[in-house]
């Protein structure tokens, strides 16, 4: 297959790149659309009891509370004549909104609780309409005619669901935007450092662009027929940007060593597929198994990542595989033009070893004195795990000066009880007063609950509150709806054991109430990715042994790359703990530490394991090529990092810039993911692949290749293996120019 696309670089080198252009700018167009097409949210399992109490208050009430509105009266206090005025005719003007339902205020209730205890703020409860992408449009419209200054008297801000939601997309926009601006001229520099060429350096970001611009054009196409994660954007971006460069930065490479060695273009296209393709074939095979994993969680936002990073892999590997051999085709000789003034010829390390393959050598000789170091070092990283919790994402990974943020500080700190993180309760069948009255008195009476809201009255201690009314719109003929507010901190370890008292209260007979409600979707979502993390981790670890198996035909590779890469991730994680759920490094970071968010992390874990046996398949596919040629195991470590370990650090720098720039993002889960990823990156390039697998493979010896006879067999008839022969090293090449081709 790969002699065959050669030959079409070849023979057909100007149409593959007319047609390349033409596929483009039609995705170009297609892309356009995609971020009309994307949502927020996406964290909750459908089928969770959670969600299905959700949608019996959506079918039955007209929709839980969504967006909270904080009034303020910047003199005097909310019932000063003036400020109870405005109020009522804003609560009037919000109850006129066709797309608003189930507007409750302070003073259409008289309910202190919706009063601040100073006196000088009330809230507005709502329920803004639709689904998805109509319920973004509509919040935002509600938002933008009400928030801010209302009749010269009051100052309104939007929280609640629909307030995040609403300055999350924008945020989200704006953080892509500062972080490519930031990664593209850095990898444009790097790049040229790497090559010395200002051609052979614009190469892979050519690479890079189709690879974006078909991300966009997959996610208008998904999002079109499935719901699919706002964040999808930024982090398959980072991911499009970083494969792209690196493959292509593979295929460069190769074709310029052989240029080197003397090879004629043609051979070198030739040469280059052979090897460098199949490698980039095989690496974005291993990259794409880890991340499809993602598809078998319920939620959307874990999905999505599943579909557009699958895709955005395809999408750069085809583009390397096609695209990039007819661009070297055509340029030929001219991929050195535009030379930088630091490419020098001729100049070679004096021991005439590269300095990875002196590097393997000196580990190679004392395996277990240079390896133990680095093992502890990566398991006192790790060691911040033992003490890991999960959550899901709420407004604090905003910044502090977002508005929707701001009320909910304001509800937590100024008001009894909060509202905005009520656990909503369901019952879905007839209930007759005295047990409903009953139920919602012993709920009331749970610790850290300041008051149960039923249709038939307010409790609070175990007991009616003879001040508090019922709400009639929490009664339905067959329906029964309890808002349980308590004063405990949203998703802290207290509220989520609240959400199991709540669960396991005896409600009325004959009765299977659901509980709903912000710490009531964490508990659930927690509960549904560790109930598919098993899943999804066999049907990586189970992938990447037979995808590795068919590549080297050892059992034991897979086995130790499993290990060795499970190492680093557990050190890497271990170190996100540390700085995003322990706070160090917040005020830097400008980030308020929580629970490490739950989907975020499962995705780090998939992206950053894919990334890693990305590098895997670049090592051991030279020191497999160099084993194959009769070397003895160490001289084929040494040697095969020699040749590729330049290549793939250079790869790994350039990769963990795309997504150390997200470092810079204003949400904080994208830092975690950003920073986790890029971090990844570098352990396993330089502290695994430098150190951890010479000593793993000098320690192995000759079973490093093992396989029974059978599966020996089976491999010499369908294992895949590199083509082509080995290269010549180049005697009077550039110092830039990389001796590898992986």
């Amino acid at each position: 297959m790969f002699e065959r696309i050669a030959e079409l670089a070849i023979r057909r080198s100007r149409l593959v790149l007319i047609v390349a252009a033409v596929v483009v700018v039609l995705m170009g167009a297609l892309g356009a659309g995609a971020f009309g097409k994307l949502l927020g949210g996406g964290f909750d399992d459908p089928s969770s009891q959670s969600s299905r109490a959700r949608e019996v208050i959506d079918d039955k009430f007209g929709g839980e509370t969504n967006l909270v509105l904080l009034v303020r009266a910047p003199e005097g206090r909310i019932d000063a004549p003036a400020a109870k005025r405005s109020g009522q005719a804003l609560v009037s003007d919000l109850k006129g909104e066709r797309d608003l339902a189930n507007v409750v205020s302070y003073w259409d209730t008289d309910n202190p609780d919706l009063r601040s205890k100073d006196g000088r703020e009330a809230i507005v409860l709502a329920r803004v309409k639709g689904k998805d992408a109509e319920l973004q449009e509509n919040a935002k419209a509600v938002i933008d005619d009400y928030a801010g200054t209302y009749e010269d008297t009051l100052t309104v801000k939007a929280g609640g669901s629909a307030g995040v939601s609403n300055e999350m997309g924008p945020q989200t926009t704006e953080d892509l935007i500062l972080a490519e601006s930031i990664a593209v001229p850095l990898i444009l520099l790097l790049l040229l450092v790497v090559f010395g060429t200002v051609v052979s350096a614009l190469l892979p970001l050519a690479i890079a662009l189709v690879a974006i611009v078909g991300v966009f054009a997959q996610l208008f196409v998904v999002g079109s027929v499935t719901d699919v994660s706002i964040f999808a954007i930024n982090l398959t971006t980072a991911l499009g940007l970083g494969l792209g460069v690196d493959y292509a930065l593979l295929m460069i490479s190769r074709f310029r060593e052989q240029l080197a060695s003397g090879a004629s273009v043609d051979d070198a296209v030739r040469t280059t597929m052979s090897t460098a393709g199949r490698t980039v074939a095989f690496s974005a095979a291993t990259v794409a198994a880890a991340l499809a994993a993602l598809m078998v969680f319920p939620q959307y936002f874990l999905r999505s990542f599943g579909y557009s990073g699958v895709g955005v892999v395809v999408i750069a590997a085809l583009a390397t595989l096609f695209v990039m051999p007819a661009l070297l085709n055509v340029l030929g000789h001219r991929v050195n033009s535009g030379r930088m003034p630091w490419s020098k010829p001729g100049r070679r390390s004096a021991s005439g070893v590269p300095l990875w393959g002196r590097l393997a050598r000196t580990v190679m000789r004392r395996p277990a004195l240079t390896a133990l170091p680095v093992l502890a070092v990566l398991l006192l990283a790790a060691s911040p795990l033992l003490g890991i919790t999960f959550g899901t994402p709420d407004e604090r990974v905003l910044p502090e000066n977002a508005e929707s943020r701001q009320v909910s500080t304001a509800l937590r700190e100024n008001f009894k009880g909060n509202d905005a993180a009520a656990l909503h309760v369901v019952i879905d069948k007839a209930v007759d007063k005295a047990p409903l009255e009953s139920y919602a008195a012993e709920l009331s009476g749970l610790e850290g609950v300041v008051r149960v809201e039923a249709s038939t009255g307010v409790y609070a201690d175990g007991q009616s509150k003879a001040s508090g009314p019922g709400n009639p719109a929490l009664g339905r003929p067959a329906t029964q709806q309890l808002n349980v507010v308590s004063d405990l901190t949203p998703k802290s370890d207290d509220a989520k054991n609240l959400v199991e008292e709540v669960r396991t209260a005896a409600p009325p007979s004959g009765t299977n109430p659901l509980v709903s409600g912000v710490d009531a979707e964490l508990v659930d979502s927690n509960d549904s990715i560790a109930g598919k993390l098993p899943l999804a981790i066999g049907l990586i670890a189970v992938s990447t042994f037979i995808l590795l198996f068919l590549f080297t035909g050892s059992i034991v590779q897979p086995l130790r790359a499993l290990v060795l890469n499970l190492i680093s991730l557990g050190a890497t994680i271990g170190v996100m703990t540390w700085i995003f759920q322990d706070g160090n490094l917040s005020g830097l970071l400008g980030f308020t530490a929580q629970p490490m968010e739950t989907s975020m992390t499962v995705l780090m874990f998939c992206v950053a394991f894919g990334l890693s046996m990305d590098y895997e398949v670049f090592v051991t596919s030279r020191i497999k090529e160099l084993h194959e040629q009769g070397e003895d195991n160490e001289s084929a470590v040494t040697n095969g990092l020699g040749h590729t370990g330049r290549i793939v650090s250079a790869a790994a720098v350039l990769l963990a810039v795309s997504f150390f720039a997200f470092g810079t993002a204003k949400i904080s889960f994208l830092q975690l993911f950003g920073l986790g990823s890029g971090l990844a990156i570098l352990i396993d390039a330089i502290a695994v692949r430098g150190v951890l697998v010479p000593a793993a493979m000098r320690l192995l010896g000759r079973s490093a290749w093992y396989a029974p006879a059978f599966l020996k067999k089976f491999h010499g008839r369908f294992g895949l293996s590199e083509g082509g022969p080995a290269p010549v090293e180049p005697e009077a090449a550039p110092k830039v120019v990389s001796q590898t081709g992986a």
